[in-house]
C-alpha cells in the first residue's frame, strides 16, 4: 500500500489515502494496451455496411433471351453481376466485428493503464465534485485549477449534474467506475478519480 494525496475542488490537499499497489503500481504492459484498445474500437463498429448479391436482386427469374441465334453471349439471368443492375460480387455484408479478451487480460490491462497515469503524475484524486445544478462554467473553472483541460473523470455512481455539465466540454469525459476502460484512460491526458470511486475500482479489479 502507498499513499496519495486527495484534493478538494479548490486544489487544496485535504488528506491522503492508501492505494492498492497491485492496481496502481503494476508493471506496464504495452501489448495489452494494444489488444484492449483494438477490442474496444472493434466493439464500436456497427458492421451494417451491405450490398445486394445476385440472390437479393429483384427479378431475373426468366431467361432474358433464347440461348442460341441472337449473336449475344449466353445469359441465364438479369441478376448476373456482369449486367447493369445485377448483384455485387464479394460486396460487404452485415457482420459483427467485436471480439473479447480474456477476463484476466482485461483486468491486467486496466492495472497497467491506471499505474501508467500514476507514474506519469497524471492521476488526480478528488474528495468530491459538488455541483448544485448544470454548471458547465463551474466545471471548467475547477478543471483549470488542476490544469486538467483534457481529462477523464470517474465517479462511483450517477452524478447527473456533473455528467450533463461536462458533456459539452471538448476533451472532458465522465464515466462511472463500472464503465472504466483502457481506451478512455489512454485517450485523455489526466485521470481524475473521486475517492468513492477508488474504493469501488479496487473492489472490482481485485476480486
Amino acid at each position: 500500500m502507498s499513499l496519495l494525496a486527495v484534493y478538494d475542488i479548490n486544489h487544496q490537499k485535504v488528506r491522503e489515502i492508501e492505494l492498492n499497489d497491485r492496481i496502481f503500481d503494476a508493471k506496464i504492459n504495452p501489448s495489452l494496451f494494444y489488444d484492449s484498445v483494438r477490442s474496444h474500437l472493434a466493439s464500436q463498429r456497427k458492421g451494417t455496411a451491405a450490398t445486394k448479391n445476385r440472390a437479393l436482386i429483384r427479378g431475373g427469374g426468366a431467361k432474358p433471351y433464347r440461348q442460341k441465334g441472337t449473336g449475344n453471349a449466353r445469359a441465364g439471368s438479369r441478376r448476373s453481376p456482369l449486367w447493369r443492375g445485377g448483384g455485387t460480387i464479394f460486396g460487404p455484408m452485415p457482420k459483427d466485428y467485436s471480439f473479447s479478451l480474456p477476463k484476466k487480460a482485461r483486468r491486467v490491462a486496466l492495472w497497467s493503464a491506471l499505474s501508467l497515469k500514476r507514474q506519469e503524475g497524471k492521476l488526480i484524486l478528488l474528495n468530491e465534485f459538488p455541483l448544485e445544478g448544470f454548471k458547465t462554467r463551474q466545471v471548467l473553472e475547477i478543471l483549470k485549477r488542476f490544469n486538467a483541460e483534457n481529462a477523464l473523470i470517474v465517479t462511483d455512481d450517477k452524478h447527473t449534474f456533473l455528467e450533463r455539465s461536462a458533456r459539452n466540454i471538448p476533451g472532458i469525459e465522465v464515466l462511472r467506475y463500472n464503465s472504466l476502460n483502457v481506451y478512455d484512460i489512454l485517450n485523455h491526458e489526466y485521470l481524475i478519480l473521486l475517492t468513492t470511486a477508488v474504493e469501488k475500482i479496487e473492489g472490482m479489479l481485485v476480486s
